[in-house]
């Protein structure tokens, strides 16, 4: 019978009016809050308002925001990666390797000595100098030379390894004909 007087999902008056109503008619008991709801009363009383519906057309796409530093920032994360240790986000004052990397970059730009080419690897280089040690990514640092060689080491173990098993599993098919004939011949061993 509850449900029928009053359903949560009718979003005509307020919890209170609706639970004073099925107070009215009987269908439920007293809350204890109702009391002090009707002792005090908010200032504005928490009425649900059905949206309304926007007309026209919707506007734009929000645009990319770039920053003149994220293509500096892309490129360092790009070939040095995030670096060996996490951010300490508990200092307040801690600045990232990149960030470090960003700054003296615009400070080597706005001097104007180095070419723009040149730029991003002198800003490596002076922040060496000042004792920041930059770490390329793994995938950068091997050279196809090196990486050839090492495949033919790769290779030649790996033929050699192959090699073994299969004289292992040759000599294992020669001694099992033997052992069964010894064992034909003396079955109580």
């Amino acid at each position: 019978a509850a449900a029928m007087a009053g359903n949560r999902m009718q979003k005509t008056g307020s919890v209170f009016s609706r639970t004073r109503n099925l107070l009215r008619i009987g269908v439920i008991q007293k809350p204890l809050w109702f009391d002090v709801y009707a002792a005090f009363p908010p200032l504005r009383e928490p009425l649900y308002r059905v949206p309304r519906p926007r007309y026209g057309k919707a506007t734009g796409v929000v645009p990319p925001i770039l920053y003149r530093e994220d293509e500096v920032r892309a490129k360092f994360y790009k070939i040095y990666g995030s670096g060996p240790k996490p951010f300490d986000l508990s200092q307040p004052k801690y600045k990232s390797t990149c960030q470090r990397f960003v700054e003296k970059y615009n400070e080597l730009k706005e001097e104007g000595k180095i070419e723009e080419e040149n730029l991003f690897e002198e800003t490596g280089k002076a922040l060496l100098a000042s004792g920041i040690i930059l770490q390329r990514r793994g995938t950068d640092k091997v050279n196809h030379q090196e990486a050839e060689a090492r495949d033919s080491v790769l290779r030649l173990q790996l033929q050699t390894v192959l090699e073994e098993l299969q004289e292992k599993k040759e000599s294992q098919e020669e001694q099992t004909p033997e052992l069964r004939e010894t064992q034909k011949e003396n079955p109580s061993s």
